[in-house]
């Protein structure tokens, strides 16, 4: 089996690979399966949740969009029913502002409580244009104070992790003090329902294109470069095939190209399982 799927984003293009046996040559084997876990399947259905939202923000969000928390008074302890009234009217209000200057509003938000159980949201909003973002933001959330920062990470990577994490022990202590069903209201998240839901381009390809990208190292698309740090190859464990994943970032070289004498020397990367995304498959 060779497939590869490519994800196309504004600034950046992701490649994943899946093959059989070391190199995808005749007559190769996939690896041995192992039987994982439950903490090895939680790790890896993580890391499938990080990802798949990194793709969501990828395909919705640029740099300079805003990451923002709101956030009600010291002390208080809303319920989840005033929570949710007050985030929905937060919502209708934003929409109006985004209308009048002919933009959609596009979010992803989730609930929280923090380690001391003060209740607040994240949410990342795209940036409406020819205004003063930060203070019609502020204006419109009517319980509290409001932190907006900009979005600077092209890639999403920690973005994506703190949307998707799991709870802190302290953070349980303080779900456990609510009914399950509202618990589950400060575990997931929430979006927009106008978000582009990405989807890959799926391909087949010859074990020769294969052994070429693992002896040769990959070519970056023209206007692109490829990051060093996105590249990850080895097996996965769960389902024995072989892997190879990388990324590509618009514009020009900014010291992480792969160039030339890295593939000559030191190509092919060693093994990576234990962090690729694609162990998350």
């Amino acid at each position: 089996m060779y497939e590869k799927e490519i994800w196309r984003f504004k600034d950046s293009i992701e490649y994943e690979f899946k093959f059989k046996g070391e190199y995808g040559g005749k007559g190769s084997k996939r690896a041995v399966k192992v039987k994982p876990s439950p903490e090895q399947i939680e790790k890896a259905n993580q890391r499938k949740r990080s990802k798949n939202m990194r793709r969501l923000l990828k395909a919705n969000f640029e740099r300079g969009d805003l990451w923002c928390t709101l956030k009600y008074p010291k002390g208080s302890r809303p319920s989840l029913e005033q929570i949710k009234k007050d985030l929905q009217n937060f919502r209708k209000r934003l929409k109006r502002k985004y209308k009048k200057l002919e933009t959609d509003l596009k979010y992803i938000y989730r609930l929280e409580i923090g380690s001391q159980g003060g209740a607040h949201i994240h949410i990342v909003l795209n940036r409406p244009p020819g205004v003063d973002a930060d203070l019609m933001i502020q204006e419109e959330w009517k319980p509290g104070r409001v932190n907006i920062e900009p979005v600077y990470d092209t890639e999403f990577r920690k973005l994506a992790e703190y949307i998707v994490k799991k709870p802190t022990e302290e953070v349980y202590e303080q779900l456990s003090f609510l009914p399950e069903e509202q618990q589950k209201e400060f575990i997931k998240f929430s979006s927009s329902r106008n978000l582009i839901r990405p989807e890959p381009e799926k391909k087949k390809y010859t074990r020769r294109t294969m052994e070429r990208l693992i002896k040769n190292g990959p070519t970056p698309t023209e206007g692109f470069y490829i990051d060093k740090n996105s590249i990850y190859y080895g097996i996965n464990p769960f389902n024995g095939m072989t892997y190879f994943y990388y990324t590509e970032l618009k514009g020009e070289d900014s010291g992480s190209n792969l160039h030339k004498n890295d593939v000559e020397s030191g190509w092919p990367p060693g093994r990576q399982t234990g962090s690729a995304p694609f162990f998350a498959n």
